[in-house]
């Protein structure tokens, strides 16, 4: 089967941001399937390019698995208008590039950005290929909660675009347990759990972490690690004032890697503050995180407090447990069942600073508990949620959809 993907986040493992979509792709590829990905050659997660060409630029040419760059305008750390200028600018230029790909069977659209998602499904139904709808998170609910959408108009027309793609789909996929009363209330009626999952081969036999703990100057130090978006959503300004708490303890260091909207801020502030406990990275590509993770002897997942973020499967947690690292989980919900059914960390009440603070100075207190919470983390999401398990069931979701049909464009 030939399935179209078009995911304008869309990373390989050479880049920094999340790489679901770039290992279920090469699995259905090792399975016999052809994939193509139309995707943006600016990164979701810096803002920066991470191919030369503005221009539509296809990669691996060659093989069953081809990426192809279209234009976006590229402002996705300067506001939201600026970002939905460039979400938009990539639904026009993405419908135009999938026109010239053919013979498609199945065009896999994803949100968020949620625009994607109407160029998949227009795509589709021009192409008569089945529509697969893939939701990551519950856009616009989270942008409204979180306070960067607050535009009655626009609300209401995304909220009319959300409910359309879940209605006009063929099938929906969710990667969170907690997204599928949300999607069905909202008028999904086909949807299946694909839950994130993490490659763990990956994260096997990793080099020694002293050295590049002693490059960063981090020897004989308790490490947190935080590894991801630098975004309003993280609240991160919580971390800051734990470290603030924890300042006069000179064992404990914080380290924060990745970028987003709200990192310079971050920066000065900590600057400001003279918090000589925190450190911070730049964005690393998929492949490099293993090493960073092997510094850690903990790692951080957090959310701001908001009801909705009880709905999500962080790729993180899945990450940090893979590489069998106790996870301090400021974020409740489905994840917290994770975590705690495998005993693989702490949960701390998220937007509480002073709760993670004792909950970081405890870990560091206790050296033994906190890696025995790593080995059964592993164990656990080897068992669970090992990413070829997952693309095994997504490869035979796929499969299913031959048979499924698709609706017509009125449908």
């Amino acid at each position: 089967m030939h399935i179209l993907l078009i995911h304008q986040a869309f990373s390989t493992l050479d880049e920094a941001g999340g790489t679901r979509h770039v290992e279920l792709a090469q699995y259905l590829v090792e399975h016999g399937h052809q994939v193509t990905v139309i995707a943006s050659p600016i990164s979701y997660l810096t803002g920066k390019l991470v191919t030369r060409h503005q221009r539509s630029h296809k990669s691996q040419p060659h093989s069953n698995l081809s990426i192809h760059r279209c234009y976006t305008y590229n402002a996705l750390h300067k506001s939201y208008v600026h970002r939905v200028f460039g979400f938009m600018s990539f639904m026009v230029t993405s419908f135009i590039t999938a026109l010239q790909v053919r013979s498609v069977d199945i065009v896999w659209g994803t949100s968020p950005p949620i625009f994607q998602g109407a160029t998949a499904w227009l795509v589709a139904r021009l192409k008569g290929a089945s529509f697969l709808f893939e939701v990551r998170d519950l856009w616009p609910a989270f942008a409204v909660a979180v306070g960067v959408l607050r535009n009655r108009l626009l609300i209401t027309a995304s909220e009319w675009l959300e409910g359309f793609l879940y209605r006009h789909a063929d099938r929906v996929v969710v990667n969170s347990p907690g997204f599928i009363e949300h999607v069905k209330t909202h008028g999904a009626k086909d949807v299946t759990l694909l839950p994130n999952s993490v490659d763990i081969a990956m994260f096997v036999s990793r080099a020694e972490p002293e050295v590049y703990r002693e490059k960063l100057g981090l020897q004989d130090q308790f490490v947190v690690l935080y590894a991801g978006a630098h975004g309003l959503s993280n609240d991160l300004e919580v971390v800051l004032d734990a470290a603030d708490i924890l300042r006069e303890d000179k064992t404990i260091r914080f380290l924060l890697v990745g970028d987003g909207k709200e990192k310079p801020k971050l920066i000065a502030r900590a600057e400001q503050q003279k918090l000589a406990n925190v450190m911070f990275m730049p964005s690393q590509p998929k492949k490099a995180i293993p090493d960073i993770l092997s510094m850690a002897d903990a790692c951080l997942a957090i959310l701001k407090p908001l009801d909705l973020y009880k709905t999500t499967y962080p790729n993180k947690v899945f990450d940090y447990m893979a590489a069998a690292k106790p996870v301090i989980l400021a974020i409740d919900g489905v994840i917290r069942q994770v975590v705690e059914a495998a005993g693989g960390g702490v949960f701390v009440k998220p937007g509480n600073p002073r709760a993670l603070a004792a909950c970081v100075k405890n870990l560091a207190d206790n050296p033994a508990q906190a890696r025995g919470m790593g080995q059964a983390g592993y164990r656990y999401v080897r068992k669970h949620f090992n990413r070829q398990d997952i693309a095994g069931q997504f490869s035979g979701f796929i499969e299913s959809m031959r048979k499924h049909g698709r609706k017509d464009i009125g449908g």
